[in-house]
Protein backbone atom coordinates (compact mmCIF):
# COMPACT_ATOMS: atom_id res chain seq x y z
CA UNK A 1 0.00 0.00 0.00
CA UNK A 2 2.74 2.45 0.96
CA UNK A 3 4.73 1.73 -2.21
CA UNK A 4 1.69 2.20 -4.43
CA UNK A 5 0.77 5.50 -2.79
CA UNK A 6 4.29 6.86 -2.93
CA UNK A 7 4.65 5.75 -6.53
CA UNK A 8 1.42 7.53 -7.41
CA UNK A 9 2.59 10.78 -5.81
CA UNK A 10 6.27 10.80 -6.77
CA UNK A 11 7.06 12.17 -10.25
CA UNK A 12 8.91 9.93 -12.64
CA UNK A 13 12.67 10.21 -12.75
CA UNK A 14 13.76 12.85 -15.23
CA UNK A 15 10.24 14.23 -15.62
CA UNK A 16 10.07 18.05 -15.80
CA UNK A 17 8.52 19.87 -12.89
CA UNK A 18 5.09 21.45 -13.38
CA UNK A 19 5.42 24.84 -15.03
CA UNK A 20 9.02 24.20 -16.13
CA UNK A 21 9.95 25.10 -19.72
CA UNK A 22 10.14 22.28 -22.22
CA UNK A 23 13.64 20.94 -22.97
CA UNK A 24 15.15 22.80 -25.88
CA UNK A 25 12.50 25.52 -25.88
CA UNK A 26 13.90 29.08 -26.16
CA UNK A 27 13.69 31.07 -22.96
CA UNK A 28 11.86 34.40 -23.22
CA UNK A 29 13.95 37.50 -22.62
CA UNK A 30 13.65 39.55 -19.46
CA UNK A 31 12.16 42.54 -21.27
CA UNK A 32 9.55 40.41 -23.00
CA UNK A 33 8.67 38.76 -19.70
CA UNK A 34 8.19 42.15 -18.00
CA UNK A 35 6.03 43.46 -20.85
CA UNK A 36 3.88 40.34 -20.77
CA UNK A 37 3.36 40.28 -17.00
CA UNK A 38 3.67 43.99 -16.26
CA UNK A 39 0.65 43.91 -13.89
CA UNK A 40 2.35 41.34 -11.65
CA UNK A 41 5.63 43.26 -11.71
CA UNK A 42 3.76 46.43 -10.79
CA UNK A 43 2.18 44.68 -7.80
CA UNK A 44 5.53 43.34 -6.56
CA UNK A 45 7.37 46.64 -7.13
CA UNK A 46 6.67 48.11 -3.65
CA UNK A 47 7.99 44.95 -1.97
CA UNK A 48 11.10 44.99 -4.17
CA UNK A 49 11.67 48.65 -3.35
CA UNK A 50 11.25 48.01 0.37
CA UNK A 51 13.77 45.16 0.32
CA UNK A 52 16.22 47.20 -1.77
CA UNK A 53 16.06 50.28 0.46
CA UNK A 54 16.00 48.60 3.86
CA UNK A 55 17.96 45.41 3.17
CA UNK A 56 20.50 46.00 0.40
CA UNK A 57 21.38 49.68 0.84
CA UNK A 58 22.40 49.20 4.51
CA UNK A 59 24.80 46.46 3.37
CA UNK A 60 27.16 49.29 2.45
CA UNK A 61 27.93 49.52 6.16
CA UNK A 62 29.54 46.05 6.09
CA UNK A 63 32.82 47.77 5.25
CA UNK A 64 32.96 48.94 8.86
CA UNK A 65 34.04 45.40 9.75
CA UNK A 66 37.29 46.07 7.86
CA UNK A 67 37.86 49.69 8.93
CA UNK A 68 38.74 51.58 12.09
CA UNK A 69 35.51 53.49 12.52
CA UNK A 70 35.93 57.25 12.71
CA UNK A 71 32.95 59.35 13.81
CA UNK A 72 34.18 62.31 11.75
CA UNK A 73 34.55 60.29 8.55
CA UNK A 74 31.34 58.30 8.94
CA UNK A 75 30.73 55.17 6.91
CA UNK A 76 32.96 56.24 4.04
CA UNK A 77 36.15 56.85 5.98
CA UNK A 78 38.39 55.34 8.59
CA UNK A 79 41.66 53.46 8.37
CA UNK A 80 41.55 50.11 6.60
CA UNK A 81 42.52 47.39 9.10
CA UNK A 82 41.55 44.26 7.19
CA UNK A 83 40.68 41.26 9.35
CA UNK A 84 41.82 42.84 12.60
CA UNK A 85 38.43 42.70 14.33
CA UNK A 86 37.70 39.19 13.12
CA UNK A 87 40.97 37.98 14.66
CA UNK A 88 40.14 39.92 17.81
CA UNK A 89 36.81 38.09 18.08
CA UNK A 90 38.34 34.68 17.34
CA UNK A 91 41.04 35.24 19.98
CA UNK A 92 38.56 36.51 22.56
CA UNK A 93 37.91 34.22 25.54
CA UNK A 94 34.20 34.77 24.94
CA UNK A 95 34.29 33.36 21.38
CA UNK A 96 33.64 29.70 22.21
CA UNK A 97 31.11 30.34 25.01
CA UNK A 98 29.16 32.69 22.75
CA UNK A 99 29.24 30.22 19.87
CA UNK A 100 28.22 27.35 22.13
CA UNK A 101 25.32 29.23 23.72
CA UNK A 102 24.09 30.41 20.32
CA UNK A 103 24.24 26.93 18.79
CA UNK A 104 22.54 25.26 21.77
CA UNK A 105 19.62 27.70 21.86
CA UNK A 106 19.29 27.93 18.07
CA UNK A 107 19.44 24.21 17.27
CA UNK A 108 17.23 23.20 20.18
CA UNK A 109 14.64 25.73 19.07
CA UNK A 110 15.06 24.59 15.45
CA UNK A 111 14.54 20.90 16.17
CA UNK A 112 11.64 21.24 18.60
CA UNK A 113 10.09 24.20 16.79
CA UNK A 114 10.27 22.42 13.43
CA UNK A 115 8.71 19.14 14.54
CA UNK A 116 5.96 20.57 16.77
CA UNK A 117 4.00 22.43 14.01
CA UNK A 118 4.06 19.31 11.84
CA UNK A 119 2.62 17.15 14.61
CA UNK A 120 0.03 19.81 15.45
CA UNK A 121 -1.05 20.12 11.81
CA UNK A 122 -1.39 16.35 11.50
CA UNK A 123 -3.50 16.20 14.66
CA UNK A 124 -5.75 19.12 13.65
CA UNK A 125 -6.21 17.55 10.22
CA UNK A 126 -7.64 14.44 11.90
CA UNK A 127 -10.31 16.38 13.82
CA UNK A 128 -13.75 15.62 12.48
CA UNK A 129 -16.18 18.50 12.30
CA UNK A 130 -15.46 21.96 10.93
CA UNK A 131 -16.46 23.82 14.09
CA UNK A 132 -14.21 21.84 16.41
CA UNK A 133 -11.34 22.17 13.95
CA UNK A 134 -11.78 25.96 13.76
CA UNK A 135 -11.87 26.25 17.56
CA UNK A 136 -8.68 24.22 17.83
CA UNK A 137 -6.96 26.30 15.18
CA UNK A 138 -7.95 29.59 16.78
CA UNK A 139 -6.81 28.44 20.22
CA UNK A 140 -3.38 27.49 18.89
CA UNK A 141 -2.98 30.61 16.72
CA UNK A 142 -3.72 33.19 19.43
CA UNK A 143 -0.40 33.03 21.36
CA UNK A 144 1.44 34.13 18.20
CA UNK A 145 -0.11 37.60 18.49
CA UNK A 146 1.06 38.15 22.07
CA UNK A 147 3.97 40.57 22.36
CA UNK A 148 7.35 39.13 23.33
CA UNK A 149 7.48 41.61 26.20
CA UNK A 150 4.16 40.24 27.48
CA UNK A 151 5.38 36.65 27.03
CA UNK A 152 8.47 37.31 29.15
CA UNK A 153 6.31 39.11 31.73
CA UNK A 154 4.06 36.05 31.89
CA UNK A 155 7.11 33.82 32.37
CA UNK A 156 8.36 36.01 35.21
CA UNK A 157 4.94 35.94 36.86
CA UNK A 158 4.27 32.22 36.43
CA UNK A 159 7.83 31.12 37.30
CA UNK A 160 8.39 33.39 40.27
CA UNK A 161 10.18 31.27 42.95
CA UNK A 162 7.75 32.28 45.70
CA UNK A 163 4.45 33.34 44.11
CA UNK A 164 4.52 31.82 40.63
CA UNK A 165 1.56 29.66 39.59
CA UNK A 166 3.65 27.08 37.75
CA UNK A 167 6.17 27.00 40.58
CA UNK A 168 3.41 26.13 43.03
CA UNK A 169 2.03 23.44 40.72
CA UNK A 170 5.50 21.87 40.49
CA UNK A 171 6.09 22.04 44.25
CA UNK A 172 4.76 18.48 44.90
CA UNK A 173 7.42 17.18 42.49
CA UNK A 174 10.28 18.63 44.54
CA UNK A 175 10.65 21.84 42.50
CA UNK A 176 9.39 24.21 45.17
CA UNK A 177 11.22 27.55 45.22
CA UNK A 178 13.29 26.85 42.07
CA UNK A 179 14.25 30.00 40.17
CA UNK A 180 13.71 28.76 36.62
CA UNK A 181 14.70 32.06 35.02
CA UNK A 182 17.90 32.21 37.05
CA UNK A 183 18.89 28.55 36.82
CA UNK A 184 21.42 27.95 34.04
CA UNK A 185 20.09 24.41 33.52
CA UNK A 186 16.49 25.60 33.11
CA UNK A 187 17.03 28.63 30.87
CA UNK A 188 17.15 26.80 27.53
CA UNK A 189 14.11 24.54 28.24
CA UNK A 190 12.06 27.53 29.41
CA UNK A 191 13.07 29.53 26.33
CA UNK A 192 12.34 26.70 23.88
CA UNK A 193 9.06 25.54 25.44
CA UNK A 194 7.66 29.08 25.61
CA UNK A 195 8.79 29.78 22.04
CA UNK A 196 7.11 26.62 20.74
CA UNK A 197 3.93 27.42 22.67
CA UNK A 198 3.83 30.88 21.15
CA UNK A 199 4.55 30.05 17.51
CA UNK A 200 3.59 26.38 17.04
CA UNK A 201 0.00 27.09 15.99
CA UNK A 202 0.93 29.86 13.59
CA UNK A 203 3.71 27.82 11.96
CA UNK A 204 1.30 24.94 11.39
CA UNK A 205 -0.88 27.00 9.02
CA UNK A 206 1.23 26.28 5.97
CA UNK A 207 1.20 22.54 6.71
CA UNK A 208 -2.58 22.59 7.09
CA UNK A 209 -2.79 24.36 3.74
CA UNK A 210 -0.67 21.63 2.15
CA UNK A 211 -2.80 18.91 3.75
CA UNK A 212 -5.98 20.53 2.44
CA UNK A 213 -4.76 19.92 -1.11
CA UNK A 214 -4.36 16.17 -0.72
CA UNK A 215 -6.48 14.25 -3.23
CA UNK A 216 -9.37 12.55 -1.34
CA UNK A 217 -8.97 9.56 -3.66
CA UNK A 218 -5.69 8.76 -1.95
CA UNK A 219 -7.49 8.38 1.38
CA UNK A 220 -10.18 6.25 -0.22
CA UNK A 221 -7.64 4.00 -1.90
CA UNK A 222 -5.71 3.58 1.33
CA UNK A 223 -8.89 2.74 3.28
CA UNK A 224 -9.84 0.14 0.67
CA UNK A 225 -6.42 -1.43 1.22
CA UNK A 226 -7.19 -1.64 4.94
CA UNK A 227 -5.18 1.33 6.22
CA UNK A 228 -5.96 2.61 9.71
CA UNK A 229 -5.68 6.23 10.84
CA UNK A 230 -1.97 6.06 11.70
CA UNK A 231 -1.19 4.44 8.35
CA UNK A 232 -3.14 7.19 6.58
CA UNK A 233 -1.00 9.79 8.33
CA UNK A 234 2.22 7.92 7.56
CA UNK A 235 1.56 7.03 3.91
CA UNK A 236 -0.69 9.87 2.74
CA UNK A 237 -0.41 12.96 4.94
CA UNK A 238 3.33 12.96 5.62
CA UNK A 239 4.42 12.45 1.98
CA UNK A 240 2.09 15.25 0.91
CA UNK A 241 3.83 17.81 3.14
CA UNK A 242 7.42 16.66 2.55
CA UNK A 243 8.11 19.37 -0.09
CA UNK A 244 6.78 22.03 2.29
CA UNK A 245 8.87 20.61 5.12
CA UNK A 246 12.02 20.68 3.01
CA UNK A 247 11.55 24.27 1.83
CA UNK A 248 10.76 25.56 5.33
CA UNK A 249 13.72 23.69 6.80
CA UNK A 250 16.07 25.26 4.24
CA UNK A 251 14.70 28.73 4.96
CA UNK A 252 15.02 28.14 8.69
CA UNK A 253 18.61 27.00 8.33
CA UNK A 254 19.40 30.33 6.68
CA UNK A 255 18.83 32.07 10.01
CA UNK A 256 19.74 29.30 12.39
CA UNK A 257 22.10 31.45 14.45
CA UNK A 258 19.70 34.40 14.56
CA UNK A 259 18.29 33.56 17.96
CA UNK A 260 15.42 35.72 19.12
CA UNK A 261 17.38 38.73 20.37
CA UNK A 262 14.44 40.45 22.04
CA UNK A 263 13.36 37.42 24.04
CA UNK A 264 16.87 36.40 25.09
CA UNK A 265 17.64 39.98 26.07
CA UNK A 266 14.48 40.29 28.17
CA UNK A 267 15.01 36.90 29.86
CA UNK A 268 18.69 37.56 30.53
CA UNK A 269 19.92 38.30 34.06
CA UNK A 270 23.15 37.99 36.02
CA UNK A 271 22.30 34.45 37.17
CA UNK A 272 21.66 32.90 33.75
CA UNK A 273 24.24 35.00 31.87
CA UNK A 274 26.69 32.06 31.39
CA UNK A 275 24.13 30.30 29.13
CA UNK A 276 22.04 33.24 27.87
CA UNK A 277 24.80 35.41 26.41
CA UNK A 278 24.55 34.80 22.65
CA UNK A 279 26.10 36.51 19.64
CA UNK A 280 23.10 38.81 19.11
CA UNK A 281 23.11 40.17 22.66
CA UNK A 282 26.89 40.47 22.68
CA UNK A 283 26.83 42.49 19.43
CA UNK A 284 24.22 44.80 20.96
CA UNK A 285 26.32 45.38 24.07
CA UNK A 286 29.55 45.90 22.12
CA UNK A 287 28.01 48.14 19.47
CA UNK A 288 25.54 50.24 21.47
CA UNK A 289 26.87 50.28 25.01
CA UNK A 290 30.61 50.23 24.22
CA UNK A 291 30.35 52.10 20.86
CA UNK A 292 32.78 49.65 19.25
CA UNK A 293 30.96 49.77 15.92
CA UNK A 294 33.66 48.14 13.80
CA UNK A 295 34.08 45.25 16.22
CA UNK A 296 30.30 44.72 16.45
CA UNK A 297 29.97 44.83 12.65
CA UNK A 298 32.67 42.19 12.28
CA UNK A 299 30.91 39.87 14.73
CA UNK A 300 27.58 40.40 13.00
CA UNK A 301 29.13 39.70 9.59
CA UNK A 302 30.68 36.51 10.92
CA UNK A 303 27.26 35.43 12.17
CA UNK A 304 25.70 36.18 8.76
CA UNK A 305 28.38 34.24 6.87
CA UNK A 306 27.78 31.17 9.06
CA UNK A 307 24.03 31.41 8.43
CA UNK A 308 24.64 31.69 4.68
CA UNK A 309 26.89 28.61 4.77
CA UNK A 310 24.16 26.65 6.57
CA UNK A 311 21.63 27.78 3.95
CA UNK A 312 23.81 26.61 1.05
CA UNK A 313 24.61 23.30 2.74
CA UNK A 314 20.97 22.61 3.64
CA UNK A 315 19.83 23.36 0.09
CA UNK A 316 22.50 21.08 -1.40
CA UNK A 317 21.68 18.22 0.97
CA UNK A 318 17.94 18.57 0.35
CA UNK A 319 18.46 18.57 -3.42
CA UNK A 320 20.60 15.44 -3.23
CA UNK A 321 18.40 13.53 -0.76
CA UNK A 322 14.83 14.50 -1.65
CA UNK A 323 15.08 16.20 -5.08
CA UNK A 324 13.38 19.26 -3.52
CA UNK A 325 15.30 22.50 -3.04
CA UNK A 326 15.08 26.28 -3.41
CA UNK A 327 17.39 26.31 -6.42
Amino acid sequence: MADSLLAARKPAAGAPRPGAPRPGAPRPGAGRHVRRYWQLWLMVLPAVGFVAVFMYVPMYGIQLAFREFDFAAGLTGGEWVGLKYFRQFFDSPLFWPLLKNTFVIAFTTLVVGFVAPILLALMINQIAGGRRKRIMQTATYLPHFISIVVIVGMLQAFLNPSTGLLTRLLAPFGLDGVNFLGDTAAFVPVYVISDVWQHCGWNSIIYLAALSRVDPQLYEAAKVDGANRLQLIRHVDVPSIVPTMVVLLILTMGGVLNTGFEKVWLMQNNLNLPVSEVIATYVYKIGIFSTQFSYATAIGLFNTVINFAFLIAANAIARRVSNWSLW
